[in-house]
């Protein structure tokens, strides 16, 4: 079935004429020949080269749409009439037949359609690459929004995902750099997300986190979900009403300040990361919508990034190193993490990132190709084998999104100084004594659990090797219990000056 899949790839790349995008130097312009020799037989191509591209990646599938979706948010990457034709990838892809949404529908609820919706609009109001979505009603007369799995989805992107890991199998072992990396944990990383959202129930699960993280905030709208008509492959939640946020001039018209919505979408992203550890991770302009109030409104939650406390902190420091300029901090947290090999060297590290990051610093979106820097930053951590962090991958691309909507909404954008204050104020939250106060308020739950215990866990220890010198292991256990007391003595002490901290300022 690989094999099939790969012919099919191959055919419908020589059959739209994506040879065009070939390159022709080097040994590659040997390719040529044999690739004539495939298509002397096609037809004389007549639609544009980014027409055809955009309906062979529809040709070829959920996986290579959204590729196509990544690529059309890289306005400063691609011609510009490619960049708009993948644009329409975003909520144009052909929908499924009216009569098997309504099939599905009545085989999970087990009833007729008009016994669970009062209202059912069978002409979808978007179609993407796993899924299409409908209009409804309620028979309370709340008005939904009804998400509804492509059938056979399944299969298709499971045939995708084996061809990938051949792929990433034959990078690590015939390519240098392919362990370095990690090219099957990425794919690995790739296709868990993948799984997420043939899940619509993981889908509801996460709306309903990121819904609970922004319940009061101005800043972001996620709809609610109901559950009673959720399954795997149903979600329904209510129904949003905005303007999608690539039509600028329709928001111009609205009266929306959108150099102030190009801000408040960096402070969006860095409250995900860097407050929730938990963020959309699939934030192309087809998912964004903004109300008349200027608030931002997400829909389509399959794929969501999560991180680690460490994950945090070490992005964090790079972040703040990176925005004071301080090189050397930033070269200095990649060998603490283990990013970069304990041997290297730290003062040529810090001069390769400085050669780097300087030229882009005090410049709007506009003048900054984030293309040519991620090139080069790529060339320099091969250069210093730092290995690639498969859980930071869904990170990058969000990055990248909210780069390239920012770039769209305000080109005279100024990305660092937009989120520095962000980054500062969370960082002050953990290391500050407001992060120490915190960090006390979470571990005392734990000690109050643990002290009690201590009698009996001495007992347990004493009564495990009765045959033991007992002498030696009571001084032992005195050793412990004088750091132990220490120990609280200091955290009393740090408890009480917090105290004094609270009262006073």
């Amino acid at each position: 079935m690989r094999f099939l899949r790969f012919l099919k790839i191959n055919a419908v790349a020589l059959r739209f004429g994506l040879d065009e995008f070939f390159p022709s130097h080097g040994w590659i312009r040997l390719l040529k020949i044999p690739i004539w020799l495939m298509t002397f037989w096609r037809k004389r191509l007549h639609k544009a080269r980014a027409v055809r591209l955009r309906m062979a990646l529809e040709n070829l599938g959920p996986i290579f749409i959204k590729f196509g979706q990544m690529l059309s948010t890289r306005r400063d990457l691609l011609p510009q009439d490619i960049s708009d034709e993948l644009a329409k990838l975003q909520d144009q892809v052909p929908p499924f037949s009216s009569s098997i949404v309504l099939t599905i529908l009545e085989k999970v609820y087990g009833k007729p359609i008009n016994e669970v919706f009062l209202e059912f609009e069978h002409e979808p109001i978007a179609s993407a690459s796993v899924a299409q979505v409908h209009f409804a009603v309620l028979h309370d007369g709340t008005k939904v929004a009804v998400k509804v799995l492509r059938p056979g989805i399944e299969n298709v992107i499971a045939h995708d995902i084996a061809l990938m890991e051949t792929g990433a199998w034959l990078a690590e072992t015939l390519w240098p750099d392919g362990k370095r990396l990690k090219t099957r944990e990425v794919v690995s990383e790739f296709a868990r997300h993948l799984d997420n959202e043939l899940d619509l129930l993981r889908e509801a699960s996460n709306c309903s986190q990121l819904r609970r993280n922004f319940i009061n905030s101005p800043l972001l709208f996620v709809p609610e979900v109901y559950w009673d008509y959720c399954d795997a492959g149903v979600m329904v939640m209510g129904r949003i009403h905005g303007t999608p946020i690539s039509h600028i001039s329709s928001l111009h018209e609205k009266g929306i300040d959108i150099p102030k919505l190009a801000r408040t979408g960096v402070e969006i992203f860095f409250t995900q990361v860097f407050r929730d550890g938990y963020f959309h991770a699939d934030m192309h302009p087809g998912n964004i919508f903004v109300g008349d109030d200027g608030q931002y409104i997400a829909v389509d939650f399959g794929i969501m990034g999560t991180l680690t406390d460490e994950d945090r902190n070490y992005l964090a420091q790079n972040f703040l190193a990176f925005f004071g300029r301080d090189y050397r901090r930033v070269a200095e947290a990649h060998v603490e993490a283990g990013w970069a090999p304990k041997d290297t060297r730290v003062d040529d590290f810090e001069n390769a990132i400085r050669a780097v990051c300087e030229p882009i610093f005090d410049r709007p979106l506009k003048e900054i190709s984030f293309g040519r820097v991620l090139l080069r930053l790529f060339q320099t951590s091969r250069k210093f084998n730092v290995e690639i962090q498969p859980q930071l991958v869904m990170l990058q691309k969000t990055l990248l999104n909210i780069e390239g909507l920012g770039r769209d909404l305000d080109p005279d954008l100024d990305l660092w100084t937009t989120a520095k204050p962000y980054l500062g104020d969370w960082m002050s939250e953990q290391i500050g004594w407001r992060g120490m106060y915190s960090g006390i308020q979470k571990e005392g739950k734990n000690w109050a659990v643990m002290i009690p215990q201590l009698p009996r866990l001495l007992h347990q220890t004493l009564s495990k090797n009765p045959a033991e010198d007992l002498e030696k292991r009571m001084v032992e256990l005195l050793k412990e219990e004088k750091r132990q007391s220490r120990l609280l003595f200091v955290l009393s002490a740090l408890l009480i000056a917090l105290l004094f901290w609270q009262i006073w300022y």
